[in-house]
């Protein structure tokens, strides 16, 4: 968004200094320049491949243009606030890549880097109290990722409409029901200030329309029902407060009233290997 040129400068020489791998760094600006100063390092390494839309499209369709200028076999996708401190994870992704076929997408352990413990939605499944734990997961974080291109094409991009919230998890549902896996790797880390997504007018509205159009595109019809009603208790005894439930059932409304996009539900299978792994498609 253009707001954080220290901040971007860090994490595009997290990138550039991986050692013993490839590196490309397609910078996408939404809505601005991306490059602050094109004379100045790291923006004046070659590598480095800036791409300005003409508006901020939001966070799914800024990825895709990121990845149609990229050529990686493997795409990562960084914020601007975030960062790698060690310079061997991109060799550590290529490998655990080239050693299992099946693996689509990998989901990196966040750290705070004031050293907390960091936050639980960080942890993509739902006993999310030990981050240093590894499992098989059936999301991912979009900002703290690594994804196999082969599974990026198959499960057909992000959805664009969504601008914010939710984008990753339509994805992650397709890439599973195209048969690759997904895990959550604690070994592989991005640093990332401890920040609530709240602090985003649009969060609650987007939240609710989004998991609306996640449910009416991906799910088969008797699992999306139960999917939202699930959410809808669970927001109700979460949330409580007036401020936050009126946008949120405003979404939520507009989710059923505006098309979700092309509908493409996972198989019954997939849903069972969705369930063996401990989150089953209807929370």
């Amino acid at each position: 968004m253009g707001n954080r040129p220290e901040e971007l400068a860090r994490a595009v020489r997290s990138a550039l200094e991986q050692e013993h791998v490839d590196v490309e760094v397609v910078l996408v600006g939404n809505g601005v320049d991306p490059v602050p100063d094109p004379a100045l390092p790291p923006f004046d390494d070659e590598r480095v491949k800036p791409v300005q839309l003409p508006r901020n499209v939001g966070i799914p369709a800024g990825r895709n243009r990121g990845v149609e200028a990229s050529c990686g076999d493997v795409i990562l996708f960084l914020d601007d606030d975030g960062w790698y401190r060690s310079p061997r994870l991109g060799a550590y992704l290529r490998d655990r890549f080239a050693a299992d076929p099946d693996l689509g997408i990998i989901s990196f352990r966040v750290r705070d880097p004031e050293g907390g413990r960091g936050e639980r939605r960080h942890v993509p499944r739902l006993r999310a109290g030990d981050p240093e734990r590894s499992s098989e997961v059936t999301t991912f974080l979009g900002g703290a990722c690594a994804v196999r291109r082969a599974a990026w094409d198959a499960a057909g991009g992000l959805p664009e409409d969504f601008f914010y919230a939710h984008e990753e998890t339509d994805l992650a549902w397709q890439a599973l029901n195209a048969g690759y896996r997904i895990v959550y790797d604690a070994s592989a880390v991005m640093f990332h200030p401890a920040v609530l997504p709240t602090r985003h007018d649009m969060f609650y509205r987007y939240n609710a329309r989004n998991r609306v159009w996640l449910a009416r595109r991906n799910l088969p019809w008797p699992l999306a029902l139960t999917y939202l009603a699930v959410w809808v208790a669970m927001t109700v005894l979460r949330e409580r407060k007036p401020s936050a439930l009126k946008p949120w059932f405003t979404g939520f409304a507009e989710g059923w009233r505006k098309p979700a996009g092309p509908r493409r539900p996972i198989s019954w299978r997939t849903a069972w290997r969705m369930a063996r792994t401990g989150r089953p498609p209807i929370i």
